[in-house]
């Protein structure tokens, strides 16, 4: 019989990082213990098995370490999104704006072909800015997104609101800044 690990016991909780106020989540213990990272990455991908997935799509750089385990998961490909100027190839490129300013994401032209089933994955969902960017490059390239996957989830912050009507997985969620 396999024993199911609690995962909150492997994400720490940092207060006041990155600034005063926030309590940051940090992965690097479920990184570090193999079992529990091996139960969350499939975990993650559970509710997506049999959907088909042609590719999965992900922003530097956290998420990439959720992706890149899920895609070879679901035997699917690993489309990574990144900042500007880091691609060496054509790329789409999709400015958005932030609560202090804006950001940019970018992905190769011929990551994604019209009409690929495509998973978003990140590290967290907070307030579903960089993975709705995401979603929106996929959606140049005429793909459909399937869903959304995400290790953890700051539920109070909303960001589930702003990817609406996508659908959502989160492995861990947390309602507040407490620890």
């Amino acid at each position: 019989m396999t024993t199911v690990l609690n995962l909150k016991d492997y994400i720490r909780a940092v207060p006041d990082f990155p600034k005063p106020g926030i309590m940051f989540r940090d992965i690097t213990p479920l990184l570090a213990h193999p079992v529990a990272f091996k139960q969350a990455i499939r975990q993650l991908a559970d509710p997506f098995r049999g959907m088909k997935i042609d590719a999965i799509l992900a922003a530097e750089a956290r998420g990439f370490l959720f992706a890149a385990p899920m895609a070879i998961e679901l035997g699917a490909r690993l489309v990574p999104v990144r900042k500007p100027g880091k691609l060496p190839y054509e790329a789409h490129t999709y400015k958005y704006d932030l609560e202090y300013g804006s950001d940019t994401l970018q992905m190769h032209v011929d990551a994604l072909l019209p009409g690929d089933r495509v998973l978003l994955v990140d590290d967290l969902l907070a307030t579903g800015g960089t993975i709705d960017a995401c979603a929106r490059l996929a959606e140049m390239c005429e793909a459909h997104v399937v869903g959304c996957a995400f290790a953890i989830e700051l539920s109070f912050l909303k960001g589930r609101d702003r990817l609406k009507p996508r659908s959502i997985f989160s492995l861990l969620q947390y309602d507040s800044e407490e620890p």
